[in-house]
């Protein structure tokens, strides 16, 4: 599809790049949700909050993405990618504002769901990009919704960081839904439709829409021979990444006393490497390896550095143990959103893409519950040193799964 064509979008046809509109769509959302992330901790505990209840916190916004984000890939693929994205920037603007508003550790919960519920920019996002890319290209086009992801967080945390110290936790929040209410309306006048009409699938008789489909299509996928097995592999390296996120902010904490602005400005260091990982580095890469061997060696780099991350003994060490990571997980993430991409019909793009993301979102239910128990219970090295054994079953599973993986799946 050549992204550059004209676009209906119902009343009137556009001409421009859908892939820069998607991309920017993209960005201006992640510096909201990058405003918010590393403040999480310090807010909930603000209410009281126990390392675990922060752990829950982070869990409530996954679960809701597990639950649901199947259910958005699904309606895309029957009324398109627009009016979604759409939706999802008006409902995650009032989970912002319900969020600063919050008196009480209740409401944070409140508000936190109702991102989750409503957070399905990422995963129509990717079912958006494989619209408009080649397969050859698909990795490189996942990189770039990485790289926006990237960049989000480079100024989002870095002016979380800054508002709250200056202003208070609720300050950052209420920019956030700006911003998120501001993305809505640019993408209402910019952004085309990437799926055709003419394309679309039409609804199943038998498919009510709800929940319990929803799992069924999460069953059917992890059963499909050329993409179940990465489907898991996302699953396990969603895991052990949540586990860390939930835990970063605390580990700073209790080892050198960083507040949510130093906090702020090391997730920002992190989103710079993301973004020169995805933005630059992923398409060579990818053309010259293949991301299968990608996908390996992100393992392979996720495993030393998540695990001697918490036995840093600065500023230094942490900085480089948070490259590699970031740089394992930046040429690993979108290897497998390819990977995944290029193994179903295009007329399954937007399901699978949310069944991934659906995969995501409960990983990051059980992996913030996972890291505030282990931290919590254990210490806090545990979240970190289980996330490295986890990864290296990841490395088994993953040298398995490409063994058996057949050179040309359908695409």
């Amino acid at each position: 599809m050549d992204p550059s064509a004209p676009e209906s979008t119902g009343d009137h046809t556009v001409k421009r790049s859908p892939l820069f509109v998607i991309l920017l769509t993209v960005f201006i959302n992640l510096v909201g949700f990058g405003i918010i992330i590393p403040l999480i901790p310090f807010y909930a505990q603000d209410f009281g909050a126990s390392k675990f209840e922060v752990g829950l916190l982070f869990a409530s916004y996954s679960l809701m993405q597990f639950l649901f984000a199947p259910l958005w890939g699904r309606i895309s693929d029957r009324i398109g990618r627009r009016p979604i994205l759409l939706i999802s920037l008006f409902g995650t603007s009032l989970s912002f504002v319900v969020f600063g508003l919050a008196n009480s550790l209740a409401v944070l919960f409140v508000g936190r769901i109702m991102a989750g519920f409503f957070g399905a920019v990422i995963s129509t996002a990717h079912a958006f990009i494989a619209d408009v890319t080649e397969p050859k290209d698909r990795a490189h086009g996942m990189g770039l919704v990485g790289a926006a992801f990237g960049l989000g967080f480079i100024f989002g945390p870095f002016i979380g960081g800054v508002m709250a110290d200056l202003w208070g936790y609720a300050a950052p929040a209420y920019f956030a839904a700006a911003l998120a209410f501001m993305n809505m309306i640019l993408a209402w006048f910019v952004l085309p439709e990437s799926y055709p009409a003419s394309a679309r699938t039409e609804r199943d008789p038998a498919d009510r829409g709800g929940l319990g489909s929803s799992m069924r299509q999460v069953r059917n996928a992890l059963v499909k021979p050329h993409v179940g097995g990465i489907l898991f592999l996302y699953f396990i390296v969603s895991f052990a990444m949540a586990n860390m996120e939930t835990t970063y902010a605390l580990l700073t904490e209790e080892l050198w006393g960083w507040g949510a602005k130093e906090n702020g400005l090391i997730f920002g260091y992190i989103g710079l490497m993301i973004v020169f990982t995805q933005g630059f580095a992923i398409r060579p890469l990818a053309r010259r390896f293949g991301e299968e061997r990608l996908v390996i060696t992100g393992i392979v780099l996720l495993i030393p550095s998540l695990g001697l991350m918490p036995f840093s003994p600065g500023l230094a060490i942490l900085m480089i143990l948070s490259g590699i990571m970031a740089f394992g997980s930046g040429i690993n993430t979108p290897s497998l959103n390819s990977l995944i991409s290029r193994s179903v019909t295009p007329e399954e793009q937007g399901g699978i893409m949310g069944i991934t993301q659906s995969l995501g979102g409960l990983a990051r239910v059980v992996g913030p519950l996972w890291g505030g128990f282990t931290f919590s219970l254990i210490g806090h090295s545990a979240p970190y040193w289980t996330a490295a054994i986890l990864m290296g079953g990841a490395f088994l599973l993953a040298i398995r799964v490409f063994r058996k993986r057949s050179p040309h799946p359908p695409a």
